[in-house]
């Protein structure tokens, strides 16, 4: 469903951008253009003015659904922990949120549980 969507999206914007650049410049904007008015009675009423309101209408459209669809069956979450349905960490315990201080100092702390005792001197490199 959301595929057929995105193509007909694309479809959408394709042909706006070609009708959109099909138009005649009617505005005084940077001194260029040209033209008789703003609104002149041609203009109101021309095919490709049409047409991009159609198209436009349904680019909004497709976006506010794609928007919607996207956001259907998410669930909240939270970036802090993980819940304990989805199992523990790879290092064992998990991390408990923190209590006291910020985030920084529990995986700090955490981060100092996991680590192995520094070795007591120089080491001779050991092949694999």
């Amino acid at each position: 469903m959301q595929t057929v969507v995105i193509v007909i999206h694309l479809m959408i914007v394709a042909v706006m951008i070609g009708a959109v650049l099909l138009q005649k410049s009617e505005g005084g904007g940077l001194g260029m253009g040209g033209g008789a008015g703003f609104m002149s009675s041609r203009g109101t009423a021309n095919l490709l003015t049409r047409t991009t309101a159609i198209l436009a209408a349904g680019f909004f459209l497709t976006s506010m659904f794609l928007s919607w669809h996207a956001g259907y069956s998410r669930a909240p979450s939270s970036i802090i922990g993980t819940p304990a349905s989805q199992g523990q960490p790879a290092g064992g315990s998990p991390i408990a949120p923190p209590t006291s201080g910020g985030i920084l100092d529990s995986l700090k702390k955490a981060d100092e549980q996991q680590q192995a005792p520094a070795p007591s001197g120089p080491q001779v490199p050991r092949s694999q």
